[in-house]
């Protein structure tokens, strides 16, 4: 009989060890203990990083762009015909109300003022004592009606004779600064001919124009700060807000009273009006954690107190590039702020406080670099 070569041998001796282990290990199996429990509904869902917040106070603000102007302003126009005899106010000069700021060449109007009014006086006089004989029915009905009109047109001639006076001796209708004069002395005048400028700039007009999307936040009262070109601020009032937009650009305009102290020479230019807005109750986030619902709106996710995705709509307050200021979301929430695009609204997951999963990625570093806490 032919011998078996002894590699065949070993080789057959370990498939028959491997035989006996594989059916030793399937009895193993068939243990008296129930097995290990399937894993829990926690442990299959999705782990997302939330963070419990409150909501928090915010004043928010409007900057518009504008123009400052004074409060009060007035074109002066001749009123009638003269040569300019005086300058009594120089130009840039403060003037009070009812101060005399030009004299026309009057022609004789004082005068012919005083003429007629003692042609009143008489008209007066025989006025009176026609009425004495009529009441003794010495003079007719008739006779006493023209003296009443002779006395009419006396007093009508003083009135206008008075009334040219006063023009040819303009006056200031306000306070304010004679800002320009635009005439000489011995220059002929006409009626309705521009001839200088008085202006009131104790206080200030900023005029700007909003958006539509703008103007609804705004109302009359709110504080408004105007900032200057050189850095300097005033400080006012938003005092009108148009009812009605421009019919070609469908902007409102706006005008607020700033206050001008130190009489400042900032009528006619430019300026930046901050309109602070009524606080608001808001929510502040970065802006990557705001997305779009189905209605192509503004929207969060958060958790719910059963652990379920929701998507809430938020109207946006403020941002810039750090932060976002929302509203419409709860007062306090537990925000998603990692994992929000892998998970669904209504989905159930795992939330994660935003220090433990700090905390648990430290230990998995840890256990991955012993050396980590000593190098």
């Amino acid at each position: 009989m032919r011998r078996i070569p002894y590699s065949y041998a070993l080789a057959s001796v370990l498939v028959l060890a491997l035989v006996i282990w594989l059916v030793l290990g399937d009895f193993q199996r068939f243990q008296t203990t129930a097995p290990d429990a399937p894993a829990t509904t926690e442990e299959n869902t999705l782990r997302v990083e939330v963070r419990e917040q409150q909501s928090t106070p915010f004043i928010p603000q409007q900057i518009i762009q504008g123009h400052l102007k004074a409060e009060r302003e007035t074109t002066l126009r001749a009123n009638l015909a003269g040569f300019v005899a005086e300058k009594p106010i120089m130009q840039g000069q403060s003037v009070a109300e009812g101060e005399t700021l030009l004299v026309l060449d009057n022609d004789a109007l004082p005068e012919r003022l005083q003429q007629a009014r003692d042609e009143l006086a008489v008209a007066q006089a025989e006025y009176a004592g026609a009425q004495r004989l009529r009441q003794r029915e010495l003079i007719s009905q008739p006779d006493l009606l023209r003296l009443q009109s002779a006395l009419s047109a006396s007093a009508a001639s003083v009135a206008q004779l008075e009334k040219q006076l006063n023009d040819s001796r303009p006056t200031a209708p306000f306070a304010g600064v004679l800002d320009r004069v635009q005439v000489e002395l011995g220059d002929l005048l006409q009626p309705g001919e521009e001839w200088g400028r008085l202006i009131d700039d104790r206080r200030l007009t900023g005029a700007a124009w909003v958006s539509q999307q703008q103007v609804g936040e705004l109302s009359v009262g709110l504080p408004v700060t105007a900032r200057l070109l050189n850095g300097q601020h005033l400080e006012g009032t938003l005092t009108h807000v148009s009812h009605r937009a421009d019919e070609s650009t469908r902007t409102f305009y706006i005008e607020a009273t700033l206050d001008n102290p130190q009489r400042m020479h900032l009528a006619g230019g430019s300026a930046e009006l901050t309109a602070t807005l009524p606080p608001r109750q808001v929510h502040t986030l970065s802006p990557a954690l705001l997305s779009l619902d189905e209605e192509g709106q503004l929207a969060v996710k958060h958790v719910d107190e059963e652990n379920r995705v929701q998507l809430t709509q938020v109207q946006l307050v403020s941002a810039d590039i750090e932060r976002a200021y929302v509203t419409g979301l709860p007062d306090s929430l537990r925000l998603i702020t990692l994992g929000a695009g892998l998970v669904a609204t209504g989905e159930q997951v795992t939330p994660v406080m935003v220090d433990q999963a700090v905390t648990d990625e430290a230990s998995t570093a840890g256990q991955e670099s012993p050396h980590a806490l000593t190098d």
